[in-house]
């Protein structure tokens, strides 16, 4: 993903990253900006919704401060199944209380499970 600043253009590293649903099983697709910054994944509000994720109900609420301020977070109850690519794991997630925020890959137990590296060509490759 490409962005624009006063400096010029900004590559964003981004991953496509498929969730199974822990009601319906389908799972749901989404482009994630790989953030070695971000503590965990966090996926917009909607994405609940698309998985049948009830935040009261599935999740544990609690307040996150950063940059766009201070906003609701929802970590869910249990770890549930992504895929990056062909390669399957168990990983925590969080959801925003926005539809703004991007989705973010986050290092606990998702990124950190792999060998990562981001090449000069703004390819990101990720490793078992």
């Amino acid at each position: 993903f490409v962005g624009e600043n006063q400096f010029g253009s900004v590559y964003r590293p981004i991953a496509k990253v498929s969730f199974e649903s822990p009601v319906t099983k389908k799972w749901i697709s989404t482009w994630m900006i790989v953030d070695t910054g971000a503590d965990h994944s966090i996926l917009p509000k909607h994405l609940s919704e698309k998985l049948r994720i009830s935040l009261e109900r599935d999740c544990i609420k609690d307040i996150t401060v950063g940059i766009g301020g201070e906003k609701s977070i929802y970590f869910m109850k249990e770890k549930i199944k992504a895929k990056l690519g062909g390669i399957g794991r168990i990983v925590p997630i969080a959801f925003i209380d926005s539809d703004e925020t991007p989705p973010l890959l986050g290092r606990l137990g998702f990124l950190e499970t792999f060998d990562t590296e981001f090449l000069k060509s703004h390819t990101v490759v990720f490793r078992n």
